[in-house]
């Protein structure tokens, strides 16, 4: 199971700066949500009146704040999957191009000797361990700073550093108390956004949630604009779960499209990392994950084989054409010339592909297809499973790839094909290795796989009439370029077919 920890501080009595009405109320109201709503583990508290850690003092002081990010953060007590968040409600200022956080006896006059940077914050974070750290800064209050406020600094390093860093305002502007509320505006619509009224499961979610509901807020009470902003690097980072109980089947999809997308660059740490957070978030996903964790971990040196290597000779008897389809999209055609020699058929493991190509020369291409499936179990040892998954479409040797597309390129005269699919992906930008839903969609409308009407979701990446099931499929010429092979219906989010047409030249 996941850790969840996290570290709270607010800060209303300052030696030497005007005094805020609501920081620690704000730091409490966090403090709440996480260890009640969200099942934080663990959350220290900081502020003017919190009580004793083990006989530590928790008022936040710039020598209690600093003991506590040397001493919790010396050592990583962390992993992958877990989180700790870094919330702060008070006073911050730039000085000298770098942002600090306020504690209670910091000096404005002296800020590099009584403040605490921001960098330093964000180092200690980073060291815990895990792979979500959320560092949430609520400090440019008004009538507290001068001049520019933090912000440009902060979120530079925590880029560097792969922290989310969530902000209260904007550089320039200030985060306003509210009164009425007896709270800062930006905590008002943090929390709105957390819980029942927003659930915002993912990052991404949050910071739409905010950019909307902080102006309202300020708006409402008449003050100026304050404008929140989130940093998430890299994009990945956007899309992790905060929130589990709110999390909707897209939301755990976009996560597993980036974990695909991970393993097929070959960037196993990062996809390991997504599917333990998957594995986290879903127990709809729970067998998924597992299968997928296995995975990298056997494969860790077996992907080497995803390397493409160049498969189609110079041949004179392929042409190149451009026609368009229905969309006016460019739709790259092989027009081939002539007939396939028997010594052509070659296979790196001395498969007979006589009777696929005799089922392809009569035009039988439902049989052809169901021939090419058992091929290709075959060449991956996966007959007893009766389907291919990531690993093993990534192991099938191009010798027998080549031989096995340019049957179906032969003898539909370049209207199927493996190569023919691959052309269409990139006509539409599909990058070839690399997943992408929306572009594995837009794919199945041209192929004729897909419907372009959209029902309800019935489980992630799949609808109802949107896909067409294999019993649909049209084994004729008649079809769209492109439209066999099919193999099969498990092909629903493209993964073997995009590793496939990634060793296909």
């Amino acid at each position: 199971m996941a850790k969840n920890w996290a570290i709270t501080i607010g800060v209303n009595q300052y030696d030497y700066l005007q005094p805020l009405k609501y920081a620690k109320r704000d730091a409490q109201l966090i403090h709440d949500f996480l260890v009640n709503e969200a099942s934080f583990e663990r959350v220290y508290f900081f502020s003017d009146d919190s009580p004793d850690i083990g006989g530590k003092s928790t008022r936040p002081n710039r020598a209690n704040l600093r003991q506590v990010l040397r001493e919790l953060f010396e050592t990583p007590f962390m992993g992958v999957g877990d989180n700790f968040w870094f919330f702060f409600s008070g006073h911050g200022m730039r000085y000298a191009d770098r942002d600090y956080l306020m504690p209670s006896d910091g000096n404005p006059d002296d800020i590099e000797e009584t403040a605490i940077p921001i960098n330093f914050v964000t180092e200690r974070l980073g060291r815990c361990g895990a792979d979500n750290v959320v560092l949430i800064l609520d400090a440019c209050r008004n009538q507290g700073t001068r001049g520019e406020g933090l912000g440009r600094q902060t979120a530079e390093v925590a880029c560097q550093k792969g922290v989310i860093s969530i902000f209260a305002c904007s550089p320039n502007e200030y985060s306003y108390e509210i009164e009425a509320l007896q709270q800062g505006a930006f905590t008002k619509a943090f929390l709105e956004g957390l819980g029942i009224q927003g659930k915002c499961a993912t990052v991404e979610r949050l910071n739409q949630y905010l950019n909307f509901r902080v102006p309202e807020i300020a708006r409402h009470y008449n003050k100026a604009k304050q404008t929140p902003y989130i940093i998430a690097e890299p994009i990945t980072k956007s899309h992790f779960i905060l929130v589990p109980k709110y999390a909707t089947l897209t939301d755990i999809a976009t996560i597993k499209n980036d974990a695909f997308e991970a393993e097929l660059k070959q960037d196993l740490d990062l996809a390991e990392q997504l599917w333990i957070r998957i594995l986290a978030a879903s127990s709809g996903t729970y067998f998924q994950a597992i299968q997928a964790i296995q995975r990298i971990a056997i494969n860790r040196s077996a992907l080497d084989n995803l390397t493409p290597k160049p498969l189609y000779p110079q041949d004179k008897n392929i042409s190149i054409l451009e026609p368009k389809d229905d969309n006016n999209l460019p739709l790259p055609l092989l027009e081939v010339v002539g007939d396939t020699s028997q010594n052509e058929l070659s296979s790196e493991k001395s498969l007979d592909y006589t009777q696929l190509e005799n089922l392809l020369k009569a035009e039988n291409w439902k049989e052809a297809d169901k021939e090419t499936k058992q091929i290709l179990l075959k060449l991956s040892n996966r007959e007893t499973q009766g389907y291919l998954n990531f690993e093993s479409a990534s192991k099938i040797s191009n010798q027998d790839l080549y031989t096995i597309d340019k049957l179906w390129v032969d003898y539909s005269r370049g209207h199927f094909g493996f190569s023919v699919q691959k052309q269409i992906w990139q006509s539409i930008g599909g990058k070839i290795g690399e997943y992408n839903e929306e572009i594995w969609f837009k794919f199945g409308e041209i192929v004729g796989w897909r419907s372009k009407r959209k029902n309800q979701i019935l489980f992630v990446g799949w609808t109802t009439k949107e896909w067409s099931c294999y019993s649909q499929i049209k084994f004729s010429l008649d079809a769209p370029k492109g439209h066999l092979p099919r193999l099969w219906d498990e092909w629903r989010d493209g993964i073997e077919l995009i590793v496939i047409t990634s060793k296909i030249k």
